[in-house]
């Protein structure tokens, strides 16, 4: 996993935080920078902190200034601009905490955020709740037996065929403003998705069963 990078951005905090080992690259945006500090992250992991330093209280934490990348640009958000620096220094897949919860447009811009990076990045997030992520025209999912799993189109998918889930789809199509395709759960340890158009958002749940 150390081709991977961590990014905490400014949503509701993790209940539990991973282990920063398992990643190549740790990044927070600036709001994210207080839940950490009160949830006692070895802060010395971080590799930057980046934002346009709205949600701080100001560079007081003065051992890690070095690590702070101001990026005022107002028409990027601090995710996307999280993300473009991520970029930049090689890295293809992020695992984003506290990328929901608090205001409901920000979770929205996130994932359009997200969406944005689909064919650069893979990016998954995590909360209390589920992990989310934009998914390719096939993909096979391994070990979620048990789990719920909801499949949004973002904003149209055509053909949908699955195996392994308990109401399997045949062909059907999707839309955001017609048809959502969510609250499945998966009945086998291996679950196949394959789509022809559009983009598909997954919502994988906590154990459903």
């Amino acid at each position: 996993m150390r081709d991977k990078a961590l990014l905490f951005i400014n949503g509701d905090a993790p209940k539990s935080l991973p282990n920063p080992e398992n990643y190549g690259l740790i990044a927070c945006t600036d709001g994210a920078f207080h839940y950490l500090k009160r949830m006692g992250f070895p802060l010395d992991k971080l590799d930057f902190i980046s934002g346009d330093f709205d949600s701080h209280s100001g560079f007081d934490e003065n051992i890690y200034e070095e690590k702070f990348i101001h990026t005022p640009d107002q028409e990027r958000t601090d995710f996307h601009k999280a993300l473009d620096l991520i970029l930049e220094k090689g890295f293809r897949h992020v695992d984003v905490l506290g990328g929901s919860g608090g205001e409901q447009d920000h979770f929205l811009g996130n994932l359009t955020v997200a969406y944005r990076f689909k064919d650069e990045m893979e990016i998954r997030f995590y909360d209390e709740y589920s992990e989310y992520y934009f998914v390719p025209k096939k993909v096979i999912l391994k070990g979620i037996k048990g789990r719920m799993v909801s499949l949004y189109p973002f904003p149209i998918v055509d053909n949908i065929i699955t195996k392994g889930l308990n109401w399997q789809l045949n062909g059907e199509s999707a839309s955001m403003t017609n048809r959502l395709l969510t609250r499945n759960f998966a009945i086998e340890d291996e679950v196949s998705i394959e789509y022809e158009k559009g983009d598909l958002l997954i919502f994988i749940g906590k154990n459903y069963l």
